[in-house]
C-alpha cells in the first residue's frame, strides 16, 4: 500500500510540469548481473547538447523511491529541462536504476547486492557506455525517500567515489542502534522488509553498517575532512515522520563541522511542492559541479561526539 501510494503522489506532484517540452534524449538500458535479478532496467538522460567528442559529462545517480522506478527519471525530465534552460544546472548524464523496494543495499543473506551491482558493475558499465567523469568531482548521487536514504548510504560508505550527495526526504530511522527504533519510525518499513534485508532474526551489527546515521558517527571525522558535499532536506509534515532521521542527522553533522546543507521545508508533506524542492536539490547540483561550493578555511577537524545512545 505504501508503494502505490507514494508512486501515486510522485506522479501527481509532478503532473503540472509533465507537458514541458523535451529536447534530451531518454533511453533505458537492460544491464545482466550475477548481483542481482536482471536484466536491470536502466532510465538514462543524456543532455540535449551530448556530444561523447565533448566528454566527460558529469554522472548523476538519480535514486527513485519506494515503488519508482526509472520512470523517476521519466516524470523528473521536465524539471532536469528546466534546470539546464534556466542555467541552473550545467549538462550532466542522468541514471536511474530501477531496484524495486530494495533501499539500495546487499541483503544480509547475500541474494541480492544492489549496492555492489551499483558500485562494480553500473558504474563502470556508464563509464564505459558514456563520456562521463571518472572521479568523484564529477559523479553525484541523489534520491528520493528510499532513493534518499541510498543516496546518503552510498555517498557516506563511498566518499571517495561520489562528490557530493543530496538527499530528498530521506527514510531512515532516528536511531543509532535497531533495539532503539520507536515503533513510530518503522511504520514505513514492514517487518518483512527489514527481515529481507537484515536477516530473520534482524543482525544488529548488519543493520548500523548500512544506517546513514550510524555510518555518518563511526566515519564523521573522516567526512569532516573530505571534500564530500551533502544537501539533506525534508518536509516538516512528512507523515512518516522523516524530519525526525533528518534532524539527528544534521545536528550531528554540525556540531562535528561536516559541510553540508540543510532544509526543513515548512508545511508540506512527503512529497509536497516536490517540483520546487527538487529544483533547489538540482540547483545545489549545479552550484557543486560548477564549483561554487568550497570548503571553509579551516574545516576538518571534528568535534568530539557524545557516546552513542537513542536520540
Amino acid at each position: 500500500m505504501y508503494r502505490q501510494a507514494f508512486h501515486s503522489l510522485v506522479v501527481l506532484a509532478l503532473s503540472p510540469v509533465l507537458a514541458a517540452g523535451q529536447a534530451s534524449n531518454l533511453t533505458v538500458l537492460e544491464i545482466e548481473s550475477e548481483f542481482v535479478p536482471s536484466p536491470v532496467e536502466v532510465g538514462v538522460l543524456l543532455p540535449p547538447e551530448y556530444d561523447p567528442l565533448k566528454g566527460p559529462y558529469p554522472l548523476v545517480l538519480f535514486l527513485h523511491g519506494g515503488g519508482g522506478s526509472w520512470d523517476y527519471l521519466a516524470g523528473s525530465r521536465p524539471l532536469i529541462e528546466l534546470a539546464w534552460t534556466r542555467g541552473d544546472l550545467p549538462p550532466a548524464v542522468f541514471v536511474t536504476p530501477a531496484t524495486g523496494r530494495t533501499f539500495y543495499m546487499d541483503f544480509r543473506d547475500g541474494s541480492e547486492r544492489w549496492e555492489t551491482f551499483i558500485m562494480d558493475e553500473l558504474i563502470p558499465h556508464l563509464r564505459n557506455e558514456y563520456a562521463l567523469a571518472v572521479d568523484a568531482r564529477g559523479t553525484v548521487v541523489t534520491g528520493l525517500s528510499m532513493g534518499g536514504v541510498g543516496a546518503l548510504r552510498l555517498g557516506f560508505k563511498h566518499s571517495t567515489v561520489f562528490g557530493a550527495v543530496a538527499a530528498l526526504a530521506p527514510a531512515f530511522e532516528p536511531a543509532f542502534r535497531f533495539q532503539d527504533i520507536d515503533p513510530v519510525d518503522r511504520k514505513y518499513r514492514s517487518d518483512q522488509d527489514y527481515a529481507r534485508q537484515f536477516g530473520d532474526p534482524i543482525d544488529e551489527e548488519y543493520w548500523e553498517a548500512n544506517h546513514p546515521l550510524s555510518i555518518a558517527r563511526a566515519t564523521i571525522e573522516e567526512l569532516a575532512a573530505s571534500e564530500l558535499q551533502i544537501y539533506v532536506e525534508v518536509g516538516d509534515l512528512d507523515q512518516f515522520g522523516l524530519f525526525r532521521g533528518a534532524e539527528v542527522l544534521h545536528r550531528m553533522l554540525f556540531d562535528a563541522g561536516v559541510k553540508h546543507e540543510y532544509r526543513l521545508v515548512r508545511g508540506v508533506g512527503h512529497v509536497g511542492e516536490f517540483r520546487s524542492r527538487l529544483l533547489q536539490a538540482l540547483g545545489f547540483i549545479g552550484r557543486y559541479l560548477r564549483g561554487s561550493l568550497q570548503p571553509r578555511p579551516g574545516r576538518g577537524v571534528a568535534a568530539p561526539l557524545p557516546p552513542a545512545r537513542s536520540p
